[in-house]
């Protein structure tokens, strides 16, 4: 299944527990799951706990540091909930599809084990909102599409307002995965960052475009302003909200504008022309940190470009049949250059 048909079908797809876990809750994740247990950090915003339950979300890719969280919270009293994409039964208690998507089934299954059903619900219906909106049979008026055009060709640099800090973690995180493109997210003091970045290289500014996710504040108004005299062009991106419904806002709002960032990274690889899937490398390294032996690892994919897009030896003999002669010419050069040195 490609990633826009994938992408079509997640809205109501989790088919999880639903069941509250007992409080206090403690939260921590590692491997694929950080990115879900940020956007829950709304939900739970305390990282470990001594009695209740302690989720820990992660990956095979990871087992060595989950075990690890998961043995200390058990020790300090806590009971533990494992959520992976994989691993030993030993250390899984509720089982994730890996991938991209694995952000949205571990942060569903983290907001109703919490119970906060009322906020996945609201997810939900915000998400099936953005899929009709996105969807790839829209040629127009598709703000996915219209978004990924405008940062065609540019770099992202990603801000959100304090408290939201889990929105460039994942817009940088889905760029890279899915667009195949470097985007900035710039955390810590805006205002400090803005006003000194562009200074000394002016020129730095160009090909670069700001995103303002989610609700602004009076300090990210601010630097909007300074960044639109020092860069091409700044957006605000808002929370994604249904048609005649109120402003969305909390964990709801931010798992939307996590899918409607996915979205945006899919059509900004096929602007590309790259394939919005994890490179065959991606696989090779989450298997061997999981433990798997090396020789297994490496066959799954067999394609020698699989590690390196460009055979640099063999094309630059191609595009230079006179290799030997520059070579030694160029070797001639570089040690008239150290004399001279």
């Amino acid at each position: 299944m490609n990633l826009f048909s994938l992408l079509e079908r997640l809205p109501s797809s989790y088919a999880g527990p639903t069941r509250p876990e007992p409080g206090p809750y403690g939260l921590i994740g590692v491997g694929e799951g950080t990115l879900a247990a940020h956007l829950a950090a709304t939900l739970v915003p305390d990282t470990l706990t001594r009695s209740g339950t302690q989720f820990v979300v992660s990956s095979a890719d990871a087992g060595d540091a989950a075990r690890d969280y998961a043995d200390l919270a058990e020790v300090a009293g806590a009971a533990v909930r494992r959520v992976s994409t994989g691993g030993s039964p030993d250390d899984v208690d509720v089982l994730v599809p890996g991938g991209v998507t694995t952000t949205y089934h571990a942060a569903q299954y983290l907001a109703y084990a919490t119970g906060h059903t009322r906020e996945a619900e609201e997810a939900e219906r915000l998400l099936a909102d953005l899929r009709d909106r996105c969807r790839p049979q829209l040629e127009e008026g598709n703000p996915a599409r219209d978004l990924a055009w405008t940062l065609w060709g540019r770099t992202p640099l990603l801000l959100a307002a304090e408290g939201a800090e889990a929105l460039p973690h994942a817009w940088q995180a889905l760029l890279a995965r899915v667009g195949k493109t470097l985007a900035v997210p710039l955390l810590g003091d805006p205002l400090a960052l803005v006003t000194g970045a562009f200074e000394a290289q002016h020129e730095k500014g160009d090909a670069k475009v700001a995103l303002l996710l989610g609700d602004t504040d009076p300090a990210l108004s601010i630097v909007r302003e300074v960044l639109e005299t020092r860069i091409d062009e700044v957006l605000h991106v808002p929370y994604p909200a249904s048609a005649g419904a109120e402003p969305p806002a909390g964990y709801a709002a931010q798992l939307a504008l996590w899918y409607f960032g996915a979205w945006v990274a899919a059509y900004l690889a096929e602007r590309y022309g790259v394939d919005p899937a994890d490179p065959p490398m991606l696989a090779r390294a989450q298997n061997i940190l999981a433990g798997e032996p090396l020789a297994e690892a490496q066959s799954a994919s067999r394609d020698p470009k699989a590690m390196r897009r460009t055979d640099l030896v063999r094309d630059w003999r191609q595009e230079r049949p006179n290799e030997e002669e520059e070579e030694e010419d160029d070797a001639d050069l570089d040690e008239d250059e150290l004399e001279e040195r």
